[in-house]
This record gives structure tokens, C-alpha cells and sequence, in this order.
């Protein structure tokens, strides 16, 4: 006869195993993929897809993701890998896989985000311009203008690895360029994981500045306000490059990613409080440009897909293990 496993006992049990599941998840992501394109699988997701998103009151509780009403992806921001030359302690899409998608199926994940609604692309990282020298990114930021007419194909990037030459070959197809810059201080760059070496972030920052001048594409900010420059007087430096927007983030933490036992980055440190991020923003009111972005707009405002969600979701399938970093990303019906 039998022994019964108490109730209690399984869900504990189930729940150390948590994470070797979802590394097997991954793992039968990129199996599946590269079969399917060596052996020339059909593809199950043919057809206009539907999004789905589940209302804010059963984001905690997740009873029934089929009964909520159909959203529409609008503006997505695609992180197509984990890798990055830089090391910033905050960071909350760490490189815990090498895994970029093939980029005829990245192109087709696009096609039906286009289909089911999709008006803004964003791609980041990692640092987007690592693969291929930036040649894949340049081949899916034209693809995204030319063959699916996106109004608005974007760029976040550390801007470390940016030639002039990706702008003579790209800069036509590309309307936003974001390059993260945390401090004016490079010192504080060091402490916060963005140093260079013998090359200087900000020096470089002011060349890219040129380039989208000379190209015609559009220059923005992006800084992450945390322990090591929420005191920093920034002002004079926002306006001398004079940026079509500077957005500031509030530092976050995504478990698993930046935070908890299975992270790679350690970012409690780096926490500020509610106050002080106000009071940075206060102090730069007068910015114009000027853009905050909240940690709870953070989370709740954008489509985020990973490295293998362009694929998976051709398969309905949703990713359990990380609903706050996932946001309202939801299931994609084939």
C-alpha cells in the first residue's frame, strides 16, 4: 500500500524545484527552435494572433488568463540578448544565457507583432549592439522601417560600441537613439559598473550626440537614479546635449534578475527611496526634456519580451516564473 504525500509537502517540493524547471524550459526553447528551422517544422502560428492581457485586479491572483480582455501591443520593447560589455550593479536583464534568437525568426515575431497591433519597437539589452558588431540590429531595425513601415523603430543602448559607420549603413532606418548615461561624473560610472577603461563615457556620449545630429536621428537619455548619484546636480550637462527626452528611472528590483538567491547582480545597494527619487526630480524640474519614469510604470506600462519569447509565444506559450519582469505579457493565441 501506497504512502500518500501530504499536500503540503508536494507544493514544497515543487517549489525547490521551481528554477530547474524553468532552466528546462529555456533549454527545450532553443532545442525547439533550431529544429524547427533545420528541419522546416510549419509554423502552428499562422493567422492574425491575439493578445491577451489580464486586467490589474488578477495580475497577484492569475485564476483565469483566458477571461481577460484583448490588449493590443502597441509599443514593444524587445531585449534580444543578455549580453553586455558592461557590468552595472543595478542591472535587471542580466546575462544569464547567450541565447539570440536566429534573425529570420526574430523578423517573423515582428511580422505578427505588426499584425496584432504593434506601432513602437524598442530594442535593447544586454547591449543590442554586441551581436555581430551590430549587424543584426541594424538588419531588424530596417526591416522593422522598411518591409512592417513601423512609425517608430528605437535603439536603448550603453553606446560603448557605436560606429559611425552603423549610421552611414542604418541611420536612415532608425528614428530614436537612448544611451544610457547614469552620471557626468566618471568616477561615479566606474562605481556604478559603466566604466571604459581608458575611454571615457561621457566623452563618448557627446560624440554619439554628433552622429544622431548628422544622421537625423532623434538623441535621448536614459538615466537609472540610484545610491551612487541620487545627490548628483545634473542640469547643465542634460541641456548642453539638449536631448529630445531624458528619461529617469527609478532603480528597480526584478527577483531573479537583480535581487534574490538565483541572481547574478546585487542591487540592494543601489536602492533609493521614494522621497529621494523625488527630490531628484524636484531638483531638476526646470529640465524640459525631462521624463520620469516610476518603478510602478515601469512595471506596468510596457510589453517586455526576452531573448526566447519571440519564439515561444508562437506557441502560446507563457512564461510562469517571472510575472513582474514580464509584465502584462500575457498568452499570444495562435
Amino acid at each position: 500500500m501506497g504512502m500518500l504525500v501530504p499536500t503540503a509537502l508536494a507544493a514544497r517540493l515543487l517549489s525547490l524545484f521551481q528554477q530547474q524547471l524553468g532552466s528546462l524550459w529555456s533549454g527545450l526553447a532553443m532545442l525547439f527552435c533550431w529544429l524547427r528551422i533545420a528541419l522546416g517544422w510549419p509554423d502552428p502560428g499562422k493567422g492574425q494572433p491575439r493578445v491577451r492581457g489580464e486586467p490589474k485586479e488578477t495580475q497577484e491572483t492569475h485564476e483565469d488568463p483566458g477571461s481577460a480582455q484583448p490588449t493590443t501591443p502597441v509599443s514593444v520593447n524587445y531585449h534580444f540578448t543578455r549580453q553586455c560589455n558592461y557590468k552595472c550593479g543595478f542591472c535587471f536583464h542580466t546575462a544569464k544565457t547567450s541565447f539570440v534568437l536566429p534573425l529570420e525568426e526574430a523578423k517573423r515575431g515582428l511580422l505578427l507583432l505588426k499584425q496584432a497591433g504593434m506601432e513602437k519597437i524598442n530594442f535593447s539589452g544586454g547591449e543590442p549592439f554586441l551581436q555581430d558588431r551590430g549587424e543584426y540590429l541594424g538588419k531588424l531595425v530596417r526591416f522593422c522601417k522598411e518591409e512592417l513601415a513601423l512609425p517608430s523603430v528605437s535603439i536603448v543602448s550603453n553606446g560603448s560600441l557605436i560606429r559611425e559607420r552603423w549610421f552611414k549603413d542604418y541611420g536612415d532606418y532608425l528614428d530614436i537613439l537612448a544611451i544610457s548615461c547614469d552620471s557626468f561624473d566618471e568616477q561615479v560610472n566606474v562605481l556604478i559598473g559603466r566604466g571604459q577603461g581608458k575611454k571615457n563615457h561621457v566623452e563618448n556620449l557627446q560624440k554619439l550626440r554628433k552622429w544622431c545630429r548628422d544622421y537625423k536621428v532623434a538623441f535621448k537619455i536614459n538615466s537609472v537614479i540610484n545610491r551612487f548619484n541620487v545627490d548628483e546636480d545634473m542640469n547643465e550637462h542634460i541641456k548642453a546635449l539638449s536631448p529630445v527626452r531624458w528619461k529617469v528611472f527609478q532603480c528597480l528590483l526584478i527577483e531573479g534578475e537583480n535581487s534574490g538567491e538565483d541572481a547574478l547582480r546585487e542591487a540592494e545597494r543601489f536602492l533609493i527611496s521614494n522621497e529621494e527619487f523625488e527630490a531628484f526630480l524636484q531638483r531638476h524640474k526646470d529640465v524640459s526634456c525631462l521624463v520620469p519614469e516610476s518603478n510602478q510604470k515601469m512595471k506596468d506600462s510596457y510589453l517586455i519580451l526576452d531573448e526566447y519569447n519571440f519564439w515561444i509565444y508562437n506557441f502560446c506559450w507563457y512564461p510562469p516564473e517571472d510575472r513582474q519582469f514580464h509584465s502584462w505579457l500575457c498568452a499570444l493565441m495562435c
